[in-house]
């Protein structure tokens, strides 16, 4: 009845997402994305899908999610390389970064309704089904394991305080958490509360965070075997392969190296980040040549025009990314004005920011400057950012709650270039200490291709 009424629920909202489309890019991207998805998975299966190849469905909600299956497929292709990827997603932000999926066919999530969904089991004829770190669908949990297909959650996380875990969110769960071959939790705490949504204790285990070992990929250029996919060959991102400060490093690296002194590196901020640290950045500033660079998590006209008067009240001077580029001399602070070039940022900085920590949104990561060996300074409200904190126990991280607070940081960090390294040489450590979660994540997964898996 709970499943009956969910899909009832959400055939009866198709209408009105659609109706309201067109007033909201997103939600027209998803919506005509959605449509498109059953047609796409069904052109590649009649073309593509080979029955002597076991295939796995891998369903990533956004971004992050995705560079985590991304990691994990690499270990389950060096494992397995006949194996057939279908990779699908939710969030329209993830659509950027599919393609670095090494899938043989990509699209969005098709309607969590039972025709779209046995539509597209019928395309791909999965031997596997699995969900990456939080997201699951009830419909598609369902029609697969009525199919004798094996579904599993794997990087998971259940936080204490999750609305999977009660309320409206469990009761429409529940069902297909028990429906589950097998869950693969990123720690001891996170594996102890699912069988508390139905999953058989027995069908949980430890392994790990793939996302360590993807965000080491990608700045150690070490691609982890790697396949190359015929539907969608991935490309390698720009410094694959090279070592921080080499030669030949992006346009945008190089350009924020000019001028002396150290460099902060600040990504993925909102007005209450910049707020706090252009005030903090013009007091040390007075002290010691500090030089940084803000990226916006948003950088849209209006986010920038209101950094850009913050930066005027402080007295910095202040030029955007693309005009530094095209040779403008180094400022105190330059703005980035697009996406996708934060994580190559990174690899310039001495000290590293990291957004979200002061607002609602949730702290954004802080894995990819502790990968570069990177002092990194946040806000105090982590969200699910859980190792946010544990980087800042292992002395790696430095929680700052105000501008007085991040001054002070600051300065210690500048003044002491010993204790600067020591606490980069514990942020490279910190992530270091945590790699392999990529492989056990993808044994889970070739164990369920082996009929090994519970249920």
């Amino acid at each position: 009845m709970r499943e009956l009424l969910y899909e009832a629920a959400l055939a009866a909202a198709r209408p009105v997402l659609r109706l309201a489309a067109p007033f909201h890019p997103r939600l027209s991207a998803g919506v005509a994305g959605r449509a498109a998805a059953v047609p796409q998975l069904a052109a590649w299966g009649a073309a593509h899908r080979r029955p002597s190849a076991p295939l796995v469905w891998v369903h990533a909600p956004s971004v992050g999610e995705a560079l985590m299956a991304q990691a994990i497929l690499e270990a389950l292709l060096a494992r397995r390389p006949g194996v057939q990827i279908g990779f699908t997603w939710f969030s329209t932000s993830a659509e950027r970064v599919a393609a670095r999926v090494p899938a043989d066919v990509r699209a969005y999530l098709p309607w969590d309704t039972r025709g779209p969904v046995r539509r597209a089991l019928d395309a791909l004829r999965p031997d596997a089904l699995v969900f990456v770190r939080t997201e699951i669908w009830p419909v598609l949990v369902r029609e697969a394991a009525a199919r004798g297909i094996p579904c599993a959650l794997v990087n998971a996380v259940l936080s204490s305080g999750s609305s999977r875990a009660s309320g409206p969110g469990r009761w429409a769960l529940e069902p297909a958490y028990a429906r589950l071959s097998a869950v693969g939790a990123v720690s001891d705490e996170d594996a102890a509360r699912f069988p508390a949504l139905g999953v058989p204790p027995g069908r949980v285990r430890v392994t790990g965070d793939g996302r360590f070992d993807q965000v080491w990929a990608r700045v150690h250029g070490e691609r982890g075997g790697r396949a190359v996919r015929a539907a969608a060959p991935a490309p390698a991102p720009a410094d694959a392969g090279a070592a921080r400060g080499a030669a030949h490093e992006p346009a945008a690296v190089a350009a924020v190296r000019q001028g002396p002194g150290p460099l902060l590196v600040a990504g993925s901020t909102w007005p209450a980040d910049e707020a706090l640290l252009v005030r903090a950045l013009a007091a040390v500033r007075g002290q010691h040549p500090l030089r940084a660079v803000i990226a916006p998590h948003e950088p849209t006209p209006a986010h920038l025009e209101g950094l850009d008067r913050t930066l005027d009240g402080a007295g910095l001077s202040h030029a955007r990314l693309a005009a530094v580029e095209a040779g403008t001399p180094a400022p105190d602070v330059v703005v980035v004005d697009r996406v996708g070039v934060l994580a190559d940022l990174y690899r310039a900085g001495s000290l590293a920011w990291v957004g979200g920590g002061f607002g609602t949104d949730g702290l954004h990561s802080v894995v990819e400057p502790a990968a570069l060996a990177l002092p990194v300074l946040f806000g105090p409200r982590l969200g699910n950012a859980r190792e946010a904190g544990a980087l800042a126990a292992e002395g790696g991280g430095f929680v700052v709650r105000t501008a007085a607070e991040a001054e002070a940081a600051l300065r210690r960090l500048l003044a002491d270039h010993a204790a600067r390294e020591e606490a980069g040489r514990a942020a490279m450590g910190f992530v270091r200490a945590r790699l392999g979660g990529a492989a056990a994540n993808a044994a889970l997964v070739a164990e369920l291709l082996d009929g090994r898996g519970e249920g």
